[in-house]
């Protein structure tokens, strides 16, 4: 087998010696989170994107060997096998490269280039090929018989033969390749009769542009078009241009014969080889778009989950709503639910009072502490009323989103979590648990509901998942798990657990009350040393007996920390409290052959701020109060909004009304914006000013350039 840690380190650019541990673990079953964090010594402290690009290639690379080995029996098997054709295919790693190597060998369907040949017409097609005969005709009806019954069906069979040869060849297709990548031209025209159904896609009825310009998100919408049957796409590259280029290279002199191969040629290229080369440039073309939208996709994911939480306080949540009411619930400090009820303060059932009473008494009796109010229909209407009441003590009120909230209410999670509650508690406890953890509550709701997306269900859903768990993998693991309070959805993105280590560790919670310490895991049915390694660093016990249990220390360095302790004459617990204990340390004493400076001096950091949540801290929002409904706009009006979603040409931000804003990407800031995730965050409190407004279409255009970006609450 190949040994790939060269051919990774060449292309991504790093140390070989770094590029082979990282792979030995890899492959010994360590996963990305764990390796990232606890084993910088040996891969000289690469982040979690660096050994998830070696992962890949090295999985990239593996397929390609399979595929490698399966070519050369199909190509042995035919006894045409060669020294210098075993050589080409040991040293390519190019897929294209490879594929089109083995194209001439490639088992044919019945082609029609294959039934010429089987009619006994290859010798004249090799004739035509050396372009020096003038009188075709004459040799082409030596090749007469019963299935070849006229001069024009052998020439026409030998020319079939011609066209397949030059569409197989190596470098009449790297020449279109070439001509593909330079003057590709992606366009879309309207299907006749459809032009009314098709309304939607208008900005496409007759567009086109250079395909290596052409942005991601306007490629998936035409793509999207294509697949409901009202565009028609083309790739297409200068055709003279590429037309002559084969021309030049295959076509020899002025024979009948050459004129015949340049016929070929052309029937080559129309009917085979720019199908085929525009089937791989569109399929790329697909991917890359993909790629891009995934990865907006996946960045706005892992700002919406890393989101700053309230933590664990005693919180209500509030689904709002008119004619069915305001759905109320309560939850304890650790998101435990006690009660729930509804309340009528809006019209038509509308009794503000009682309502007031009623969320009055709820929050003495349950000794809430904030109140989170979804944003969907009837809102601001909520958040008014709610802020109207006079509280008998502080109360914190935030507005949260609920994208997903129905679809987590009518899940299998929900039902699990809540079998005797229908799905409008179960909503509004998701409301109320979205405040106080973001990342615990979202990582329950399929990630495509969430609604940070761009053409979500149009791309490679394969390639989606992937990203989106991984997505979810490195907030679960940055942020750190609660073990005796996570849920087994939260605990199955735990590096080293999954779905059923997830179920066993609640069912051992359950039975045996809370953890106290990390060495219970142990205990736990199915848990194995491998999977304690990778997962125990990632779980915490908050006010646990040893206070490394609920820092980001992993258990093997425990020993460690304990001999700092000792050598400064205290306890663990010292040295977590008293900043100067833990200067004089002096690091570099406790280096060994396997422990290094990275892991220590992240060790001292823990020590400093165990289990500190990366997150930032809450803050309190509001919206313009004179603005309720997009006719209370002006142009030119500043108002508070937040960011809902991002895509590759602009945010849309919140600004309390049902339509969202756009902040086109040009109006992101006083400077070229190439990517608008440099300059803001999904759920982001920013003021934004409006630019225009489209009652008819209900479009809203806001601006962030040359407005003042200060505190909203």
């Amino acid at each position: 087998m190949e040994d790939f840690s060269k051919l990774i380190a060449s292309k991504l650019n790093l140390s070989l010696k770094e590029v082979d541990r990282t792979i030995v673990l890899l492959e010994g079953g360590a996963t990305i989170p764990f390796i990232s964090r606890y084993r910088k010594e040996a891969t000289g402290g690469m982040d979690e994107v660096t050994i998830q690009n070696i992962k890949e290639l090295n999985d990239k690379l593996h397929e390609l060997q399979r595929r490698k080995e399966y070519i050369v029996k199909t190509i042995t098997e035919q006894g045409k096998m060669t020294a210098d054709l075993q050589k080409r295919l040991d040293e390519t790693w190019e897929e294209n490269v490879i594929e089109d190597i083995y194209l001439p060998y490639k088992p044919k369907r019945k082609t029609r280039a294959e039934a010429a040949r089987q009619r006994g017409l290859e010798p004249l097609a090799d004739l035509l090929w050396k372009q020096r005969e003038n009188n075709v005709a004459a040799f082409a009806r030596r090749y007469l018989t019963d299935e070849v019954k006229s001069v024009e069906e052998a020439i026409q069979g030998a020319c079939d033969i011609i066209a397949e040869k030059i569409s197989e060849d190596e470098n009449a297709r790297n020449c279109v390749r070439r001509e593909f990548g330079y003057s590709g031209v992606f366009s879309a025209k309207v299907v006749k009769s459809k032009e009314e159904e098709a309304d939607k896609y208008r900005d496409y009825f007759d567009f086109a542009e250079p395909l290596r310009r052409v942005s991601s998100h306007r490629l998936l919408a035409v793509r999207r078009g294509e697949e409901e049957g009202f565009l028609k796409v083309d790739i297409s590259p200068d055709a003279d241009d590429t037309l002559g280029r084969l021309v030049r290279m295959f076509v020899h002199g002025d024979s009948e014969s050459s004129h015949l191969v340049e016929d070929a040629l052309r029937d080559s290229y129309k009917r085979l080889l720019k199908p085929s080369i525009e089937t791989e440039f569109a399929a790329k073309s697909k991917l890359k778009a993909d790629e891009e939208a995934i990865r907006v996709f996946a960045e706005n994911l892992k700002q919406l989950l890393m989101a700053a939480p309230l933590g664990l306080k005693p919180t209500m949540g509030i689904d709002p709503g008119f004619r069915t009411g305001c759905k109320v619930v309560c939850l304890d400090n650790q998101g435990n639910f006690l009660h729930h009820d509804v309340i009528f303060p809006h019209h038509p059932a509308r009794h503000p009072a009682q309502a007031m009473e009623m969320v009055n008494d709820l929050i003495e009796k349950y000794h809430i502490e904030a109140i989170a109010i979804g944003n969907g229909t009837a809102s601001r209407e909520t958040q008014s009323f709610v802020e109207s009441i006079p509280f008998a003590k502080p109360v914190r009120i935030y507005v949260v989103s609920e994208q997903g909230a129905s679809i987590y209410s009518a899940s299998k999670v929900a039902r699990d979590e809540f079998p005797d509650e229908d799905v409008t508690v179960r909503g509004a406890v998701s409301i109320a648990r979205r405040l106080m953890d973001p990342l615990a509550e979202l990582v329950k709701i399929d990630p495509k509901s969430i609604g940070v997306g761009q053409y979500q269900h149009d791309v490679d859903q394969t390639l989606l998942k992937n990203s989106l768990d991984r997505t979810i993998e490195y907030c679960v693991n940055l942020v750190g798990v609660n073990l005796n309070t996570a849920s087994s959805y939260l605990l199955t993105y735990v590096s080293g657990l999954g779905p059923q280590l997830a179920h066993n560790i609640v069912d051992y919670r359950s039975l045996h009350g809370v953890f106290t310490s990390r060495k219970q895991l142990m205990d736990v049915p199915r848990m194995g040393a491998k999977a304690f390694e990778q997962s125990a660093g990632f779980l915490r016990i908050p006010q646990a007996v040893n206070p490394l249990d609920s820092s980001a220390v992993h258990p093997e360095s425990y020993h460690i920390v304990e001999q700092m302790a000792r050598d400064e004459q205290c306890s663990v617990a010292d040295l977590v409290r008293d900043k100067e204990l833990r200067a004089r340390i002096d690091v570099r004493k406790y280096i060994t052959d396997e422990i290094g400076l990275p892991t220590l001096n992240d060790i001292i950091k823990e020590l400093a701020k165990p289990g500190l949540d990366p997150r930032d801290a809450i803050h309190e929002f509001h919206f313009d109060s004179n603005v309720h409904d997009i006719e209370d706009l002006v142009i030119g009006m500043e108002l508070p909004g937040i960011v809902t979603n991002i895509t590759d040409f602009g945010a849309f931000v919140d600004i309390g009304i049902h339509e969202n804003g756009l902040v086109h990407r040009s109006q992101l800031a006083d400077r070229f914006v190439q990517n608008p995730l440099d300059v803001v965050t999904v759920h982001q409190q920013i003021w934004v000013k409006v630019i225009d407004v489209d009652l008819k279409r209900n479009r809203i255009a806001l601006s962030m350039k040359g407005v003042e970006q200060h505190q909203t609450n």
